[in-house]
């Protein structure tokens, strides 16, 4: 592509708050992920989109390889710039980040060992959409419209919270549709372009695309992270941490929330895992009872079912009814059946939660017990909850094994699109939630690709990290 004709496509990109070289790589970013740039597409060479810019070379370079880390586009010495992909071949299956909603859907034959999820409703689901649909009948002058969400399910989480410890009011909740669109909302609410984000190494996909998407810059720090350098927010799973599976003790959890604050630096807490705990596990308490000001995430999405959707954020006050008003112009409120569905199920939450432990434990035994028999060179550390493995593969690349996977009717998904600063290169995630059947026939077809996997020379998607 010709410089000026790329120019022309960016239109306002200067525009907003931040570094240059930030708000160019979101406008690059967006033209990518809606298809403007499609895969293959040559982009200009650094200086002379420089030139056409008008802006230095360091602001071309510094966009491009943010852009590279995050796998959206591919820099080679001698063969140039492209958008990831290849124009020429057909869209091909793809299991890396940034985008991975084919990993949402189906597909006959393929097992899905990517997207961790039940993979079908609780009866208690349908008791509660039962119990919930004949209330509809009783409402009265009400359209139905509620941004903050339904009063009866926001002083039902409130209820919860305070249970744990937490002293909560229903105004400090906003119910949402999932956990993802909590977060899409607190990072349009809080985050401005050039604003540096502290994220865990590896951690939740969707989280980065979010922040990514606001234009922040990624600043990665270990699983379990205590201290807090300067940011506009920090990022954790510290209860049964995605992908890794690990818990952040009582104290290190006390610690990260006294030096968030005193550092001045927004704590968000998700806690869509937390309810994930195996047999004998204690719930550990939310950061927030620490430091009530730290923003929790909740979700039934992980404990109930993917399909309900509906999630929440636990906040001060003032932060609640500015997500409100972010929602209200984003789909005026939730669906309201089921947050009275969620209604009926709050109070059956830890039932289903001890149903359940027993089989997600029985899932993960089995998955390790199937990789130690047919794949024993591949690391794969037991966990205490939640619903994935971080395996380590003894050679070659995740990515790259990714694909051999699908081919085999496998998808996994590769370390690298779950790590800010390209790394994790050597790792996947596996989740153990199918049935004992299908998690062997799943480790066959995997150690069938392995017998069949020939290693890249260079590691795919393992690039530098970007100094911030």
């Amino acid at each position: 592509m010709e410089p000026m004709g790329l120019v022309e496509r960016l239109g306002r990109w200067s525009s907003g708050r931040g570094p240059l070289s930030v708000l160019l790589a979101a406008r690059l970013r967006a033209l990518i992920d809606e298809g403007e740039l499609p895969p293959g597409s040559r982009l200009p060479p650094d200086r002379a989109l420089a030139a056409a810019l008008a802006v230095g070379r360091t602001t071309v370079v510094t966009a491009y390889e943010r852009l590279a880390v995050e796998g959206r586009i591919v820099r080679r010495q001698g063969s140039g710039t492209r958008v990831a992909g290849t124009r020429a071949a057909p869209p091909r299956a793809t299991t890396e980040a940034p985008t991975f909603l084919h990993l949402l859907e189906p597909k006959d034959g393929v097992i899905l060992l990517a997207c961790a999820a039940p993979d079908r409703p609780p009866a208690e689901l349908v008791d509660a959409y039962s119990r919930a649909v004949p209330s509809l009948l009783d409402i009265r002058d009400d359209i139905g419209y509620h941004p903050m969400g339904l009063p009866a399910l926001r002083e039902a989480v409130a209820d919860r919270y305070r249970a744990r410890g937490v002293p909560t009011d229903p105004d400090q909740v906003l119910i949402t549709s999932g956990g993802q669109q909590a977060l899409s909302l607190l990072a349009r609410a809080l985050i401005q372009p050039g604003d540096r984000v502290l994220v865990e190494a590896p951690t939740y996909p969707g989280a980065l695309e979010v922040f990514r998407g606001e234009g922040a810059v990624l600043r990665t720090l270990p699983v379990g992270f205590t201290q807090v350098e300067s940011a506009a927010l920090a990022y954790v799973i510290p209860t049964f941490h995605n992908p890794t599976g690990a818990v952040l003790p009582a104290l290190p959890r006390r610690r990260l929330a006294e030096n968030a604050l005193a550092a001045g630096v927004q704590l968000i807490d998700d806690e869509a895992l937390t309810d994930l705990g195996f047999p004998g596990e204690e719930t550990p308490p939310p950061l927030a009872a620490y430091d009530s000001g730290v923003i929790t995430i909740g979700s039934l999405s992980k404990v109930v079912w993917g399909g309900l959707r509906v999630g929440w954020v636990r906040a001060p006050a003032s932060v609640v009814t500015r997500l409100a008003r972010l929602r209200a112009v984003h789909d005026l409120g939730g669906n309201v059946p089921a947050q009275l569905a969620a209604v009926e199920l709050l109070p059956r939450l830890d039932a289903i939660k001890e149903r359940t432990a027993v089989a997600r434990e029985a899932g993960h035994d089995h998955l390790r017990a199937e990789l130690a028999r047919q794949l024993p060179d591949w690391e794969a550390p037991a966990v205490r909850g939640g619903q994935t493995l971080w395996v380590r593969l003894p050679r070659g690349d995740g990515s790259s094994f990714a694909q051999t996977a699908l081919r085999h009717g496998v998808a996994v998904l590769p370390g690298v699109g779950l790590d800010a600063g390209g790394g994790s290169c050597a790792y996947l995630r596996l989740h153990f939630l199918s049935s004992p059947e299908v998690l062997s026939e799943a480790v066959r077809r995997l150690a069938a690709a392995w017998r069949g996997y020939s290693a890249p020379t260079e590691r795919i998607g393992q690039l530098p990290t970007l100094a911030v």
